[in-house]
């Protein structure tokens, strides 16, 4: 799709951010539009990642009424997409092994045995 410099990038993610803490679902539906005819639905949901994350902090409410009202469905799917990916190399990193300690479930679910999931609580403790 279109390139954006970082100015613009950054310009989006702040408008993005501004939303969210506005709580208004009618702009938001707007930026979403207008963003989807600029970006990839990937780079899309990861310009949504980072605006939650400039919000996280301070205003948490916020970001469960994005989570809840804003972020249209497929664009979620992409987020979870991107999550698990995350994810995935950070156990992968922990020397644990795909299909064995961990995997995906055909709707894109994270499976995780007991060791990977100790991994994880260890990695964020």
């Amino acid at each position: 799709m279109l390139d954006l410099n970082p100015l613009q990038i950054d310009t989006e993610i702040a408008r993005i951010a501004r939303v969210m803490m506005t709580r208004n679902s009618e702009i938001g539906n707007d930026i979403i539009s207008d963003l989807r005819t600029k970006l990839t639905m990937e780079e899309l949901a990861g310009l949504l990642l980072v605006g939650i994350e400039r919000i996280l902090w301070f205003d948490v409410d916020a970001v469960c009424w994005t989570i809840e009202q804003m972020i249209p469905a497929d664009i979620m799917q992409e987020i979870r997409k991107i999550a698990n990916f995350a994810l995935y190399q950070q156990l992968i990193r922990q020397k644990l092994i795909p299909g064995i300690d961990f995997s995906i479930d055909a709707d894109g679910k994270l499976l995780l045995n007991y060791k990977a999931k100790t991994a994880l609580a260890k990695s964020k403790g």
